[in-house]
């Protein structure tokens, strides 16, 4: 860590760790992502799919905390490269559902090393206990409600 003034006060702060930690992370899986021509805003719906069954595009967007309007050019991107699938609703035929298809699965299954290499970048510094410790602390934040 630098012993500038400014530095010191910044990283005092850990909202703003957080943050620029989120975009450094961000930016090193849209790097390793490009390769299959995603961004990490895709590979989270896929990741999101692969758990479901299929879900409404609306669903997506309150799961994921996007835009409406961007989890349909989001979910284009995926149909236009065969990722996706956008099907009849059983329940109601008059909605579309959003579906992993089978090459949205195998992409995640290729991808899951490009993963595995970022985290292990990002989390070089941490031995494997604080690596786990970090994972349980960032997991009770994420997993809190949002206040009202």
């Amino acid at each position: 860590m630098t012993d500038a003034p400014w530095m010191r006060g910044l990283h005092a702060d850990t909202g703003y760790l957080l943050y620029r930690l989120g975009l450094r992370s961000g930016s090193m899986f849209n790097s390793e992502l490009e390769q299959h021509g995603l961004r990490l805003r895709h590979y989270a719906i896929l990741r999101y799919l692969a758990t479901v069954e299929g879900c409404l595009q609306r669903e997506l967007s309150t799961r994921l905390g996007y835009d409406p309007s961007a989890i349909v050019s989001l979910v284009d991107d995926l149909q236009r490269l065969g990722l996706v699938q956008r099907q009849p609703d059983p329940k109601d035929r008059r909605n579309r559902i959003v579906v992993l298809a089978p090459a949205g699965t195998k992409l995640l299954s290729e991808s899951e090393q490009d993963g595995a290499r970022v985290t292990a970048t990002l989390l070089a510094p941490l031995d494997p206990q604080e690596r786990r410790t970090l994972h349980a602390l960032l997991l009770r934040i994420a997993e809190t409600p949002d206040a009202p």
